[in-house]
C-alpha cells in the first residue's frame, strides 16, 4: 500500500470513527426521559383532633366552590359569596399552619412501550390531535413491579390506588395534567396535582395516562414510577403533591 493509500485508509476510519460517534450520541439524545416528585403533607400528631374538623370544613367549602354553588348565587348574595371565599382562605392558611411535610420523593419514570410510539406516533405523524393526560396513583397492594410492557389494560406488578384499593382519595378522577412551555428539551407541569386522601393505606408511586377514570383500563399508559426512597403511609386528611418533568 503506498502512502496516500494509507492516508487515505486512516481518512476512511477516522471518518466512520466520527460517524459512528455522532450516531452513538444521537441515539444517547433521543431517549425519553421523565421524572416524579410526590410530596406528602399531614397535620402535626400533636393538632391532628383539632386539625380535622377545620379541614373537613375546608373540603365542603371547595367542593361547593368547585360546583358553582357560589356563582349561582343571586346578585344579592355577593356578600355572602364573599364571605365564603375569605373563609376558604383563613381556613386555608389556618389549615396549612398546623401541617408538616410528611414525605419528599423524587424518582425517574419507566416509558412504557405503548407510552413511547404514542408520543413518536402523535409527535411526528398526529393529524388534528389534542393531548390529554391524566395522573394516578399506585398502591402498595400486591405491588411487584412496573415494566415497559404494563399497558392500562395489563399490569400484572402493580394496582391503582384511589377507589378499589387503598389509599382512597377525594377527588373524583384521576388528575388533569396541565403542562408549562417546553424548555431546554423539557416539560413539565405548570403545577403539581393534588390528590387529597380519605383513609388510611401506602402509595407506592404514580403514573401517567390518557384517560381520567380511576381504575379505569383502557388508554394509553405513557409512564409509571415508584418511590425510590420506600413507600410513602398516608390517613384521612394528608395530601399528596405531584409533579413530573419529561426531557429529550
Amino acid at each position: 500500500m503506498t502512502p496516500n493509500q494509507h492516508r487515505e485508509h486512516a481518512n476512511a476510519n477516522a471518518l466512520s470513527a466520527s460517524l459512528l460517534g455522532v450516531g452513538a450520541s444521537l441515539q444517547e439524545q433521543a431517549t425519553i426521559h421523565g421524572q416524579y416528585r410526590a410530596v406528602c403533607r399531614g397535620a402535626r400528631d400533636d393538632v391532628y383532633a383539632d386539625y380535622v374538623p377545620l379541614f373537613d370544613k375546608l373540603q365542603t367549602l371547595k367542593r361547593e366552590q368547585a360546583a358553582s354553588i357560589f356563582a349561582r348565587m343571586p346578585a344579592a348574595g355577593h356578600i355572602f359569596v364573599s364571605h365564603r371565599l375569605a373563609e376558604i382562605n383563613r381556613l386555608q392558611t389556618l389549615c396549612e399552619s398546623m401541617e408538616e411535610i410528611k414525605g419528599d420523593h423524587t424518582y425517574n419514570n419507566v416509558v412504557t412501550d405503548v407510552g413511547a410510539r404514542y408520543l413518536l406516533d402523535n409527535g411526528l405523524a398526529g393529524s388534528a390531535y389534542t393531548a390529554a393526560f391524566y395522573l394516578g396513583l399506585i398502591s402498595s397492594t400486591s405491588w411487584s413491579a412496573v415494566a415497559a410492557a404494563d399497558t392500562m389494560a395489563s399490569h400484572a406488578g402493580w394496582l391503582e390506588a384511589g377507589s378499589a384499593n387503598t389509599p382512597v382519595y377525594s377527588e373524583a378522577t384521576r388528575r388533569t395534567a396541565a403542562w408549562s412551555a417546553a424548555a431546554s428539551r423539557a416539560k413539565a407541569l405548570s403545577a403539581g396535582l393534588v390528590f387529597t386522601f380519605t383513609g388510611s393505606g401506602t402509595v407506592k408511586g404514580s403514573f401517567l395516562t390518557t384517560v381520567n377514570t380511576k381504575d379505569g383500563t383502557t388508554g394509553t399508559l405513557y409512564s409509571a414510577g415508584t418511590f425510590s426512597g420506600g413507600d410513602q403511609p398516608v390517613v384521612n386528611t394528608n395530601t399528596l403533591t405531584v409533579s413530573y418533568s419529561a426531557s429529550l
